[in-house]
């Protein structure tokens, strides 16, 4: 099958573009060094991803500040701040999802037995009526982005350089 394949679409290839991948691969790995650390490289241009340091001083810590230092300079202390808070929103939204969780399984589980009667609609009704914030009588996109400018302004109030706040939360709750 690869053969009828690649005989359909020679017609289109350039012969030069038809070399081997083994040929390619030897192609650009000539005259480089596989020492990472080598000055003498066969061209001027190769780019090394070590610094030029002593391997003992150099270690992947350093390696990964060097490589984000142009992000460290925008993230500032309002990204740093976001991200923390990002992981303790997710941390204790997770615990009280949990809380929830269990309280309602013990609740429906009163109710399955026959010891107590909830009246569910009702419930939705008051959790929907505290929860909505835009009167329409749902849940919405747009209650969760009020919730979440009611949020923000709480956090970065009088925070210097807040403005990376929503981008280092984002990837604080986001975050493994």
């Amino acid at each position: 099958i690869f053969n009828s394949f690649s005989s359909f679409f020679s017609p289109l290839v350039p012969q030069s573009h038809t070399t081997t991948m083994a040929a390619r691969r030897q192609n650009d790995c000539e005259g480089q060094s596989s020492d990472p650390y080598d000055a003498n490289s066969a061209s001027p241009d190769t780019y090394h991803v070590l610094p030029k340091e002593s391997p003992e001083e150099y270690d992947a810590v350093t390696g990964a500040i060097e490589k984000m230092k142009p992000a460290f300079s925008k993230i500032g202390f309002g990204g740093v701040v976001g991200y923390c808070s990002g992981i303790a929103a997710k941390k204790v939204g997770k615990a009280i999802a949990v809380l929830a969780g269990v309280a309602f399984i013990a609740l429906q589980s009163a109710v399955y037995s026959g010891y107590i009667d909830v009246d569910w609609k009702k419930v939705e009704e008051d959790v929907v009526k505290k929860i909505d914030t835009d009167g329409d009588g749902k849940i919405t996109g747009e209650d969760a982005i009020n919730y979440w400018k009611k949020v923000k302004a709480m956090l970065t109030d009088k925070v210097p350089s807040a403005g990376g706040f929503s981008l280092g939360f984002l990837y604080g709750v986001s975050s493994n």
